[in-house]
């Protein structure tokens, strides 16, 4: 990594264009500060995925990490929408949100869909294209050719390819790069730790910034693909979105620093930082998550014959932490107005509150369960 070059600008007639190295080959770790940080950021890792064997209904859990995920990276693309918002139906989210929730569901369907392919397709530049078919379907980048690569040139800040922030490298070169990131990734003559191959990776994608929209988005989700695909992780349980919007500005600055100084060491101790403090934050919240299971079940027990019918309910909402009584009267199979009570009884009990303040089409949210992600 002490030798490495990024890259270097090409004249295209009307601009300059970023034309990176190609990053299939030999790698060689001298850093032994970089080293360490690699050390802790696999112990973490490695703890974290320990829970996804040890905690019972993993995979409701992940749904609301997945919830987390897609409101933090469209976040960082100016997406203004919490994950109280994405949690509502499409009736009930304001009129002025509906483009923010839409492309939220979309990328949360993106990831799914994603993770669900990996079991029949390798990491792959058609995988990706098929995800980023699904993260523009219908929304602000529908007419930015959704699971295509760009046909043109594009660029990163600016009004103009002229004082653009940054100039990714010609269109005529992006099925070249992308084999080429294709090779690495199922490259293993190249011993390269995972996590720092998936920085690298990272790197290379967005300084490919291989579509006309969704490259950030696209980006992230492709973190998750890796660690699942390579067995570092058996459930996708970690997010760096998060970590990436709280520390956007050293984000873009250290990616921007690999291209300007060929620094990739400075940007892969940062995505290691991202690694271990985000595995820990998410041990800490399975964790609480748990307690709270505990708290919850104890206070369901003053309701009595209720109980049962309560605990449907409460399961129902560690998936999904929104209801309304519609919905409640599904899962429980009791009258309306039975319903009704017991949903009343239950937010007596500090466990769910209702959120509209309206008499009819009421929502209650577990509140205490979203703030573990927020």
């Amino acid at each position: 990594m002490k030798n490495f070059k990024a890259g270097q600008y090409v004249n295209q007639g009307t601009h300059k264009s970023f034309q990176p190295s190609e990053i299939d080959r030999k790698w060689k770790i001298r850093d032994m500060a970089l080293i360490n940080l690699l050390s802790q950021a696999d112990r973490q890792l490695g703890r974290l995925d320990m829970y996804s064997e040890y905690i019972p209904n993993i995979d409701l859990f992940i749904s609301m990490h997945v919830l987390k995920e897609a409101s933090q990276s469209n976040k960082i693309e100016g997406t203004k929408t919490n994950i109280e918002d994405a949690l509502l139906d499409r009736e009930d989210v304001n009129e002025e949100k509906k483009d923010d929730w839409e492309e939220v569901q979309n990328y949360i369907l993106a990831l799914n869909t994603a993770i669900t392919n990996l079991e029949k397709l390798p990491f792959s530049s058609r995988l990706i294209k098929e995800t980023h078919k699904i993260l523009l379907k219908g929304v602000r980048g529908k007419h930015k050719l959704p699971g295509e690569f760009r046909s043109s040139q594009n660029w990163i800040g600016g009004a103009s390819i002229n004082d653009a922030t940054f100039v990714p490298p010609s269109h005529t070169t992006i099925n070249d790069y992308m084999g080429d990131l294709e090779k690495f990734v199922h490259n293993d003559e190249h011993k390269l730790p995972d996590l720092l191959k998936i920085a690298l990776i990272h790197y290379q994608f967005e300084t490919i910034h291989p579509f006309l929209d969704g490259n950030g988005r696209i980006g992230r989700l492709i973190i998750i693909l890796y660690l699942v695909e390579k067995g570092l992780l058996k459930k996708p349980i970690l997010y760096l979105s998060d970590f990436f919007e709280r520390n956007r500005t050293l984000y873009y600055d250290n990616l921007t620093r690999v291209r300007e100084k060929n620094d990739l060491i400075q940007w892969s101790k940062f995505f290691l930082v991202g690694v271990i403090e985000t595995a820990q934050n998410s041990i800490k919240t399975f964790d609480n998550i748990l307690k709270l299971q505990k708290e919850v079940d104890s206070k369901l027990q003053k309701l009595g014959s209720r109980a049962n019918n309560a605990q449907i309910i409460i399961d129902y909402l560690f998936q999904r932490p929104i209801i309304n009584a519609q919905k409640a009267k599904e899962l429980t199979n009791l009258s309306l107005p039975t319903v009704y009570k017991l949903l009343h009884k239950i937010e007596g009990l500090g466990i769910i509150e209702e959120v509209t303040g309206a008499k009819r089409g009421k929502l209650y949210l577990f509140k205490e369960y979203v703030k573990l992600f927020e």
